[in-house]
């Protein structure tokens, strides 16, 4: 949309007013008309059968809640971005004058770029997982040292004020700095790659705090990963080096100024979204596959090759300090799983028995994994009034879980049994130390507490757990069944706390506990070990939430290095996602909705095909002439928020009335602040454009702020100038015909990843339209909303989608 958003009406479109020739001629009557749109549409409003409830969210001039739980609290107005490439005077005769030499370094900079992007997020991970196998590892020995002296009440309250004092660390640090940061920020980066530009979610700040944040709170013991966030880190990285830096923290590099556009941004942040799982996971295809099938909106060839590029130095990276790490340099603890479940199961056959164990899994996790996605839904909404209410009760909200967290896993251990060593245990039992599968937690030498071998362990460690292969009789059914409902409760309440976290982990954790349940219980039909029921069920449950197929199939091989598993991964996988489909949408995309992000999907929806463009335009224009009045164009600058105009010159500038193109917003306000006026309403060579700006002074500011109306001060002498805009119009604007559906105007505004579509009319005249949209929503149910576009067009429809 461009602009504010007044409320939508029930009513069928009204009549096109008629255009009275360019801007200068209406203003003063539309003046007043648009202001009072400003004020109608302060909210978008929540619409039923009745008509309008209550504000679904409202706009202010900076987000204050938290990014994961903001339904019904004050947001940042959103902006799209421009993906399109613009083609007028000023960039022509800047890609004429482009030598050889100016072509190879941009090619070499691209190259060179993703290599960074690679080398840093491989950095960054490495760093992340070393950190907690140190801080988690210290927390644990102290814990386990006190229990050993049969100190309990001193152990709890160790284990439990050193999980507060991290967990408060880390919601500090989100709420304070960078809210932005909070959650796995997945989300977040498919909706940019959208094409939508929300407040700071790529900024340094939240770098920082999604790095630090991240490691704090997976340190803290809370049921969350470091998996999500590595793909929201990797996108700053990549947003970070892609802009040539910070201004705000000057930090700037001029070298880069050939990427300060959207459009080569975007696909630098589409490799740093597939570094940060090929970091998180050591899979470097499956980083890739995840970029294409989850994270972008547009692909192409050139974007899968330098992906798979900045992935396979993301996987150099890690393997090189892997190795460096096995000989003892990295810390007490650092010889941990590092990244990778290092995990190995032999599937010498599967019979028709075991593809029945295979359906059944499939279908749990599509029950779970719907169930997971409704009750998150709930608690989101439920902890948006906690969030909205400022940092306090953010922190205050943490440190409530991390309590209950504490509580639960050092306090449900001593529910369960003590089992005995088995005879033939390769590893030591019980376990001394932090890591292993037999804790032996307050029971007696020669014993273990396997719950305590789930619980008293970091994520990553659980899940090797469930996953070894061999351990038939290592769990009871009673721990399992404790650990997974303690896993899938404490899992939906951490997720929407002020903290960055991941839910791959503790999908991986309770899908892979309710799978052991199953291998145990069909093991007299089964001949699959435990282990790899845990595998089949962690794919099952993450099938169910986030609905991903193919990339997920290639991240558990890669983890496994199992390739003969394949089949029975990919069954799972689709069984489950197709039962979950039926109950509600993937998780990432439920928390898009909620955040009131207007996400274009890649398919129109049913009621669009019963409508055309001119169906859904209304008045009045606002369009400029080619050499237009200063005046009119800054009053229309401050009136209104469009980023697009259409230019129309009419007799004596031509012939006839002729669509000339359309401007930027951002280009008006650079060619207004260079005062290039002149006091004849006469067309130019444009020499004077072309020879005081360069097309890098047209370019997008690297902080993605850039000039404002209010910035620019202009004399009453000045105000009564006239400025040439051809020089730079973008003379070839993507247009459609008003007779085209709606739905086909919805799937090409997507499938080219537009800002702004103009429709002209089919027959000749021109319609007294404006390049205006506005957004209907329509409630379809009770979890979603589905928009419903409504444009004020004349040459301009579907202008600024998003804004």
């Amino acid at each position: 949309m461009d602009g504010r958003h007044p409320p939508p009406s029930h009513q069928a479109p009204a009549a096109q007013p008629e255009r009275h020739g360019s801007f200068n001629y209406d203003i003063e009557n539309t003046d007043a008309a648009w202001r009072g749109a400003h004020t109608a549409s302060e909210a978008l409003l929540r619409y039923d059968d009745d008509g309008p409830r209550e504000p679904l969210l409202r706009k202010r001039t900076r987000n204050t809640t938290s990014q994961i739980a903001i339904v019904g609290a004050n947001v940042c107005p959103i902006e799209s971005l421009d993906y399109e490439i613009v083609e007028n005077d000023l960039i022509k005769q800047d890609w004429r004058s482009r030598k050889k030499q100016q072509i190879f370094q941009y090619i070499v900079l691209k190259w060179s770029l993703v290599l960074l992007i690679g080398l840093c997020t491989g950095l960054v991970g490495f760093f992340n997982n070393l950190a907690v196998e140190n801080i988690a590892g210290f927390k644990l020995l102290l814990t386990g040292d006190l229990m050993l002296k049969q100190r309990y009440i001193t152990a709890f309250l160790a284990y439990a004020g050193c999980n507060l004092v991290l967990a408060a660390s880390a919601a500090a640090i989100c709420a304070y700095i960078a809210p932005a940061a909070a959650g796995s920020g997945i989300p977040e980066v498919k909706a940019y790659l959208n094409g939508i530009d929300a407040y700071a979610i790529l900024a340094p700040s939240t770098l920082f705090v999604k790095i630090f944040g991240s490691i704090l709170g997976v340190s803290a013991g809370f049921v969350l990963g470091k998996e999500g966030p590595m793909v929201h880190t990797g996108a700053c990285i990549a947003n970070l080096l892609g802009q040539g830096g910070s201004r705000k923290y000057h930090l700037t590099c001029n070298w880069l100024r050939y990427f300060k556009n959207d459009r080569d941004r975007r696909d630098l942040i589409t490799c740093g979204a597939a570094a940060g799982v090929a970091a998180a996971f050591r899979a470097p295809v499956g980083g890739v596959l995840f970029a294409l099938e989850e994270a972008a909106s547009w692909w192409r060839s050139a974007l899968l090759w330098r992906a798979f590029f900045t992935t396979a130095v993301v996987a150099v990276v890690l393997r090189g300090l892997i190795q460096f790490c096995r000989s003892g340099k990295c810390g007490l603890f650092g010889q941990g799983g590092l990244i990778m479940f290092d995990l190995s199961s032999t599937i010498p056959t599967y019979s028709t028995q075991d593809m029945i164990a295979i359906i059944v899994l499939g279908i749990i996790g599509g029950v779970f994994g719907g169930l997971f996605n409704f009750l998150l839904d709930r608690i989101l909404r439920a902890y948006s009034f906690i969030n909205e209410k400022g940092a306090p009760y953010k922190i205050l909200l943490t440190i409530t879980i991390s309590i209950i967290t504490s509580a639960c896993s050092y306090g449900l251990p001593w529910l369960a049994p003590c089992t005995p060593c088995p005879a033939d245990a390769v590893e030591q039992c019980p376990t001394i130390g932090r890591s292993g599968n037999f804790k032996n937690f307050q029971c007696p030498a020669g014993y273990y507490n396997g719950l305590a071998s789930l619980f008293f362990n970091t994520n990553d460690d659980a899940i090797r757990n469930l996953f070894s292969s061999g351990t038939e009789k290592e769990f009871h059914m009673s721990t399992l069944f404790v650990f997974f409902t303690a896993i899938y409760c404490l899992g939906l309440v951490t997720y929407g706390i002020a903290v960055p976290s991941g839910l791959f982990i503790p999908v991986i954790l309770a899908g892979a506990t309710y799978g052991r349940i199953v291998g145990t219980l069909l093991g007299p039909i089964s001949d699959l070990d435990p282990g790899l029921f845990a595998l089949l069920g962690a794919a099952s449950f993450l099938g169910g939430t986030m609905r991903m197929t193919v990339s997920v199939c290639v991240i558990l091989l890669e983890l496994t290095n199992d390739l003969l598993m394949l089949p029975l991964v990919m069954l799972v996988l689709l069984i489950s996602k197709t039962i979950a489909d039926s109950f509600n949408k993937g998780v990432y995309d439920q928390i898009i909705v909620m955040k009131g992000m207007p996400f274009l999907e890649a398919h129109a929806e049913p009621y669009m095909r019963q409508l055309v463009a001119g169906d859904v335009v209304s008045g009045p224009l606002i369009s400029f002439s080619g050499v237009e009045r200063v005046g009119n164009i800054v009053q229309a600058l401050r009136i209104t928020g469009h980023n697009g105009f259409p230019v129309v010159d009419e007799p004596p500038l031509s012939e006839a009335p002729e669509l000339v193109g359309l401007v930027l917003r951002s280009h008006l306000l650079v060619l207004l602040k260079g005062k290039g006026f002149m006091k004849e309403k006469v067309k130019t060579s444009g020499s004077f454009v072309l020879k005081k700006f360069g097309a890098f002074d047209f370019a997008k500011a690297g902080s993605g702020k850039g000039l404002k109306i209010e910035d620019l001060d202009f004399t009453d002498e000045e105000m009564d100038m006239y400025v040439d805009l051809h020089p730079i119009t973008n003379t070839s604007p993507y247009t459609v015909v008003e007779t085209m559906s709606l739905a086909k105007a919805a799937v090409l505004f997507r499938a080219l990843g537009l800002r702004h579509l103009l429709v002209v009319p089919k027959t000749p005249g021109v319609s007294s339209l404006s390049p205006h949209f506005t957004l209907h929503c329509k409630k379809l149910t009770s979890m979603t909303f589905e928009f419903m576009l409504q444009h004020n067009l004349s040459y301009s429809f579907l202008t600024d989608l998003r804004r």
